[in-house]
């Protein structure tokens, strides 16, 4: 059903703001949302001075932020509008009053499909602390089961709930589904300054979420090397994972293997080196391997995730605690159903990976999915099968729950 909403126009940008969305010659522009929102209050107020106190209370209502963090929003700001770039001039400072956007703004009526997280009740994000005082951020969001998505390279709360790479598959679960996320140790909301980012540093985080979200028995959702994660917690906890749904897993990462462990070193200078700079070819590497048949607008995003969600130093740590997994033996010990899912054509992680990861859990369930991207996106002809076949599982574990009491008297 069609809708009536605002749209601005400036430049060669154009503002869709209920798809919350920035185009520039009608290619997407990534924004973090605290970017986007600063953007947004600007053109609103297009040839005002917008006070600096003015823009702190709109942008962080609830929190006491140091005056700091508005420049360092500006200046980004800037830099995704191309001011260095072209020379035009959007925002100007006022010296230590504040800023004004001065190009000419055009309003204009977008009646456009409605918005896709239609019939989806906003995210709310939460914090938690682990044992080792690292807070954590969670969302949660819909109703029914519980279902949580374990983190993986690489996660961001806010910035994951408008992207086209990850937005599809919030809405699928959160459909029917207490759907809970959140954001591991060194990236997205979550802490970045930490001492311990290793697998059980992970599992941790997972054990603090859902003890922290009151979750007593869940289904656990894992992608790529939240597959490791999942199964160690399944291991740990059985009594309360009713079922594990794990895609584009591995039981080993890249360091066990010695060819792949030769490049995964040399991969990791480059992170070192390239991973902040302006210029994205290390993120586009992984980009292309992560997303190879993604659309303009989806590569840009998940280029735009990896910059925002984590440094440079965090990405080299995360990447090898990840080398250094092994959860062969734990696989061996799962004693809940499980459903193992793998592209065919996964050039992240490879096809026999998760044909290994199936064949170490006692009983479990694999399913081929005739896809090149290491994330199922939701312009693929698999994607409604995909996701089906995972509503499937849920539902007849949740279904086998429900009577087995019944069936023990």
């Amino acid at each position: 059903m069609a809708a009536t909403r605002t749209a601005y126009e400036f430049g060669s940008f154009r503002i869709e703001v209920a798809e919350r969305r920035l185009l520039r010659e009608g290619r997407p522009v990534p924004l973090r949302a605290k970017l986007f929102d600063t953007l947004l209050v600007l053109v609103e107020n297009h040839g005002r001075l917008v006070g600096k106190d003015e823009l702190m209370k709109v942008l962080w209502p609830d929190a006491i932020v140091e005056e700091g963090n508005l420049a360092h929003n500006i200046s980004h700001l800037r830099h995704a509008l191309g001011e260095r770039v072209t020379g035009q001039q959007f925002v100007e400072t006022v010296s230590k009053h504040g800023y004004r956007f001065v190009a000419e703004v055009r309003e204009s009526i977008d009646e456009r499909r409605t918005p896709s997280h239609a019939g989806v009740s906003p995210h709310e994000i939460r914090i938690c602390t682990t044992p080792d005082k690292v807070r954590i951020a969670y969302a949660t969001i819909g109703k029914g089961p519980p279902l949580v998505k374990t983190a993986n390279w690489l996660n961001h709360l806010e910035f994951d709930w408008h992207s086209p790479v990850w937005r599809h598959l919030v809405d699928a679960f959160a459909r029917d589904h207490q759907f809970v996320r959140y954001d591991e140790r060194g990236n997205g909301l979550s802490d970045w300054e930490v001492d311990d980012i290793s697998f059980d540093a992970f599992v941790s985080d997972l054990e603090a979420v859902v003890d922290a979200a009151g979750l007593e028995r869940f289904a656990l959702l894992g992608i790529s090397q939240g597959c490791a994660v999942s199964v160690a917690y399944a291991t740990r906890h059985p009594e309360r994972v009713t079922a594990l749904v794990l895609h584009g897993g591995y039981l080993r990462g890249w360091k066990s293997q010695p060819e792949a462990a030769v490049r995964g070193e040399a991969l990791q200078t480059l992170i070192g080196l390239d991973w902040g700079r302006d210029n994205p070819a290390i993120r586009q590497m992984f980009t292309s391997s992560f997303v190879p048949d993604g659309t303009a607008e989806q590569i840009a995003w998940f280029n735009e995730l990896q910059r925002v969600s984590t440094s440079p130093a965090n990405a080299v740590r995360l990447r090898a605690a990840f080398g250094a997994i092994n959860v062969a033996e734990l696989a061996s010990r799962v004693s809940v159903p499980t459903l193992v899912l793998h592209s065919t054509g996964d050039r992240v992680i490879q096809f026999s990976a998760g044909r290994e990861l199936a064949a170490a859990i006692p009983g479990a369930r694999f399913v081929p999915i005739e896809s090149r991207n290491h994330l199922i996106l939701e312009h693929e002809p698999i994607w409604p099968q995909y996701v089906e076949t995972i509503r499937r599982f849920l539902d007849s574990e949740a279904s086998f729950l429900q009577v087995e009491p019944a069936s023990t008297r």
